[in-house]
């Protein structure tokens, strides 16, 4: 189903975005995750796509399992950086055929750990280019990435607006933001597309904290701020009570989700790093509460 036909049921969605699994550890580790997460009944899984097409094997083999062996509706995210529009468009082609309704597209980065990774000529440099090249071949239903502080490589979060108004006008249907620990940058940011002309569906990320460590180093790659409020809690935990830090993430996104339910978004987007426990919790806190149905 497409995304934007799920929405039409006004009320509020909820989705987990999972990554492919690198190792037969981590690939044990994550069905038991997809077998805690489908439990809840999510409205759909968003599976990552790696930078320079890395995990493309892996992407596809768990988008199909979820899709067509475990019956989840699934949004197969697509980072087209550096990459020829030839093997672009085979990648999408082959997602069509496994039944793909819903792709978020976006830039990506180069990859990690390949300094000598060098861009295809034919490459293009931004998402809306992408999307340029994609709306017209494929009839899949479109998202795009949002940053309500704006994202890391723009000049300022004006000129990212203006970006993500040109990806819209390029065809995309719903926007998937990056997560943030101050919602009132999301409301912000909603507020000012609005402002632009900007009518699509909005989806907040939300970013359980998981450890410290991950925390402040998602927070740097991704240009999420981390408030000074947040900080002094954080530091009022007892050092090494790993246990107690990750219920303070729990409660904390749950207040986070609590507000932005009740001012109307149209469904919660969690980035649950391939984890379950947190993600669990809070949705399970806001379904006990009634903001969220099954």
């Amino acid at each position: 189903m497409r995304l934007t036909d799920i929405w039409k049921k006004k009320r509020p969605t909820v989705s987990f975005e999972l990554f492919p699994a690198r190792t037969p550890e981590a690939a044990t580790t994550l069905e038991r995750v997809i077998d805690q997460l489908c439990f809840l009944e999510p409205d759909f899984l968003g599976i990552t796509f790696g930078a320079g097409g890395s995990t493309r094997e892996g992407s596809r083999l768990l988008v199909d399992k979820l899709l067509n062996d475990r019956g989840m509706e699934v949004v197969a995210y697509f980072a087209g950086y550096g990459l020829p529009p030839d093997y672009i468009h085979l990648i999408l082609e082959d997602y069509q055929g496994l039944g793909v309704e819903n792709v978020l597209v976006v830039r990506g980065d180069p990859p990690h750990g390949q300094p000598d990774f060098k861009p295809h000529p034919q490459s293009f440099a931004h998402a809306s280019d992408l999307m340029a090249f994609i709306r017209p071949e494929f009839p899949f239903c479109l998202g795009v990435a949002g940053y309500p502080e704006g994202h890391i490589d723009a000049a300022s979060r004006e000129q990212d607006l203006a970006y993500l108004k040109l990806k819209v006008d390029q065809g995309a249907e719903f926007i998937i933001t990056n997560y943030f620990y101050d919602n009132r940058f999301f409301f912000d940011f909603v507020q000012n597309c609005r402002t632009l002309g900007i009518t699509l569906p909005i989806l907040p990320g939300i970013m359980p904290i998981f450890s410290l460590k991950m925390m402040r180093q998602l927070a740097k790659l991704c240009g999420a701020s981390i408030p000074a409020t947040l900080e002094e809690r954080l530091a009022a935990l007892p050092a090494g009570d790993q246990k107690g830090l990750l219920q303070f993430g729990i409660d904390f996104a749950t207040d986070q989700c609590r507000e932005l339910l009740q001012a109307g978004v149209v469904g919660l987007h969690f980035y649950t790093m391939d984890r379950s426990q947190a993600t669990s919790a809070i949705v399970s806190r806001l379904r006990h509460e009634g903001l969220l149905e099954m």
